[in-house]
């Protein structure tokens, strides 16, 4: 499993992603469409037009990872942007778990308390 520590951010490319890219490909528009380096060690997931595939990219400081998950049945529910334009969204490790185990992240809220964002 990939290291999520507190320093690591989580970001969701908004919008269908063509998965048939592999690293360079996913490489490039984590540099083009979130303005990030892929090479942060920060992890960044994509998921296709159907909702049914996700690939997730991460720098673990000797190599890309990329790794993949197709779903048999059913399909994940992928978070949009307020706007609807193409980006990133960025989350929690705890939501990107929810997302993974099939919880719909619009029908769940978070408590507030405090939290240092850095």
């Amino acid at each position: 499993m990939m290291p999520v520590g507190p320093a690591t951010r989580i970001f969701l490319a908004a919008g269908a992603t063509d998965l048939r890219q592999s690293f360079e490909g996913l490489s490039d528009l984590v540099r083009h469409r979130f303005n990030e380096d892929p090479l942060s060690g920060h992890l960044f997931v994509f998921s296709n037009q159907r909702r049914t595939r996700i690939k997730l990219l991460y720098w673990d400081g000797s190599g890309l990872w990329v790794c993949a998950k197709r779903l048999e049945r059913g399909c994940f529910r992928w978070p949009t942007t307020p706007t609807g334009e193409t980006g990133a969204l960025r989350v929690l490790a705890e939501e990107l778990t929810l997302l993974l185990s099939g919880v719909d992240l619009t029908k769940t809220h978070q408590r507030q308390w405090w939290r240092k964002t850095v």
